[in-house]
């Protein structure tokens, strides 16, 4: 999703609109993007929290287990990887380290809320979409959360 130009007219359609429907739930683009900037500058990556939350001014998310720093790294390796095809090849320590990287991130639920009811009531989503055994996709929102640049998210929300 991050490489906003080679994605299908399709695809670029179906990310804006799962993206401006939480963009929506949060209370707006202005707002949402305040979020992700404010992600982006926390240091170290803020899915490492060991209070398995992320606060700031206008709003927070939560999850509910710790995540260690050497599943950051594989996310961010297989982020480059073709979106849909993370358990492509079954050789290797490779898919281990990425088998395990889906059994410890999968059952954990991200909860997006904003500072005030009045601005949204948020979102609640998974860091991955099993469409079958052989097919696990990551979450678009999850990797335009924590990993897509803020420049590419701009992109996504205003494709038409």
């Amino acid at each position: 999703m991050c490489d906003f130009n080679n994605l299908t007219d399709e695809e670029k359609l179906h990310y804006h609109t799962i993206l401006t429907t939480a963009v929506n739930n949060y209370g707006g683009i202005n707002f949402f993007l305040q979020l992700l900037e404010a992600i982006r500058e926390a240091s170290p990556h803020p899915l490492t929290s060991r209070h398995q939350d992320f606060l700031f001014d206008l709003g927070n998310i939560r999850w509910g287990k710790t995540i260690f720093n050497d599943k950051i790294l594989l996310k961010q390796k297989l982020r480059k990887e073709k979106y849909d095809k993370l358990l492509k090849n079954k050789e290797g320590k490779e898919y281990k380290k990425t088998i395990n990287l889906i059994k410890t991130l999968s059952p954990i639920t991200f909860s997006v809320r904003p500072a005030r009811r009045d601005d949204g009531e948020g979102f609640d989503f998974k860091a991955f979409d099993k469409i079958d055994d052989e097919t696990i996709k990551l979450n678009p929102i999850f990797e335009a959360l924590f990993f897509c640049p803020i420049n590419i998210v701009k992109k996504i929300l205003n494709y038409k």
